[in-house]
């Protein structure tokens, strides 16, 4: 619901904007499927909304994992190259890109460049849940 309204706002905003105003609002992405072609779903209920920012080192890798829920991330900068194991694809991700990704399925980041990845990564899930498993 929350969601919702403010989806409903930025529209808003985008549709009543005059010419001369002080407010933009310039979409950057949409998409109802995850990097895996998945459905994009929400749990049923309440949910909490979790925002990190994560720096990842050149050369740096994160561990294998996957996520029980929807998670988006936003490339603020650098770059980061995802690997998922079961559909054996791998897409490279730069400044100003949106992840939308996978649920359920064993994947991996890298950082191929030179220079730090600073990725903005926001979580919905139900309160208190575990929204990454790191493989063993």
């Amino acid at each position: 619901m929350f969601r919702l309204a403010i989806a409903a706002a930025a529209l808003a905003f985008a549709t009543n904007a005059s010419a001369d105003s002080q407010v933009t609002v310039e979409p950057i992405f949409h998409s109802s499927t995850t990097i895996a072609k998945q459905p994009v779903e929400l749990p049923g209920g309440p949910v909490e909304i979790a925002a990190s920012i994560f720096t990842i080192q050149p050369g740096a890798s994160l561990p294998v994992h996957r996520h029980a829920y929807p998670r988006l991330g936003y490339v603020l900068s650098g770059e980061i190259k995802v690997y998922n194991e079961e559909t054996k694809l791998s897409q490279t991700f730069k400044p100003g890109d949106v992840i939308v990704e996978s649920v359920a399925k064993w994947h991996s980041g890298t950082n191929p460049g030179s220079k730090p990845l600073k990725l903005l990564v926001i979580d919905e899930a139900p309160a208190g849940a575990q929204t990454t498993e790191v493989r063993k």
